[in-house]
């Protein structure tokens, strides 16, 4: 029962748990998410799906090899980085409130 009313009166933090579970659905599910959306968006509307092509032939038309493999390796690199970005949000979300748990049950 007390610990009903710890989590009732917010003494209890389910945060931890939570940051965790949100960090995967970030990191892990909202790219698949994003990928598939934009998969079924270009085979439901076949406007953006010529839009996509078209564009995608005019661009790689001007660009040389050398160009097309640097706009794909700094596509990778701000992947790699915003889910780095990601993981340090979360990692001092998760060390604040164990400082906070420290601190106010020592």
């Amino acid at each position: 029962m007390e610990k009903i009313v710890d989590f009732l009166t917010f003494k209890t933090f389910i945060s931890p748990l939570a940051l965790i579970i949100f960090y995967y659905m970030g990191a892990v599910v909202m790219p698949l998410a994003i990928w598939f959306i934009s998969r079924w968006l270009m085979k439901k509307i076949t406007m953006v799906e010529e839009g996509y092509q078209r564009s995608k032939r005019m661009v790689w038309s001007l660009m040389s090899w050398k160009y097309r493999l640097l706009c794909i390796g700094l596509c990778l690199m701000m992947f790699v980085f915003m889910e780095l970005l990601w993981r340090m949000m979360f990692e001092f979300l998760l060390a604040y409130l164990q400082m906070w748990e420290a601190l106010v049950h020592p």
